[in-house]
């Protein structure tokens, strides 16, 4: 039994398109650009959008990526030291600042050691700037691809 050629041509594009995903950390313009099975989102408000998973946990993400959880900083006024230090549905962050964990929002990002990110991005440890690693080893120091500060 012979393939037709529209569906061999059909078949060699299907495998092309499958060779071609993006990895967490690409660039993208829409979720399809980063999946075709819809597992991986394009976050555009990230510069040249971002491809991501969103919601992870310590074993959702590729290898290549780690979950971050991230925590708006307008909300990181208090100090975790400052008296009575952070309330029951609050997080001390790693750079001492308490988190309201109701604003906590979780995405896969890129790994990265320096000169790994892409254009506009930097290379930023984990534990800094209203961000935390959803680790399996929280004393691990994650590094991962974010928007340049610049």
């Amino acid at each position: 039994m012979g393939l037709t050629r529209l569906a061999y041509v059909a078949l060699l594009a299907t495998i092309v398109a499958a060779g071609c995903s993006k990895e967490i950390g690409d660039d993208c313009r829409t979720s399809i650009d980063c999946s075709q099975e819809s597992e991986r989102t394009c976050d555009i408000s990230q510069p040249g959008g971002y491809c991501t998973i969103e919601g992870c946990d310590e074993r959702s993400c590729p290898e290549e990526a780690v979950c971050i959880r991230f925590f708006p900083r307008q909300y990181l006024t208090k100090k975790c030291a400052d008296p009575p230090g952070c309330g029951s549905d609050e997080l001390c962050l790693d750079d001492g600042l308490c988190a309201p964990r109701s604003s906590e929002r979780r995405y896969c990002a890129k790994k990265c050691g320096d000169g790994d990110c892409r254009s506009s991005y930097e290379c930023r440890t984990a534990g800094t700037e209203g961000s935390m690693a959803l680790v399996a080893k929280p004393e691990s120091r994650v590094r991962f691809c974010a928007p340049s500060a610049r």
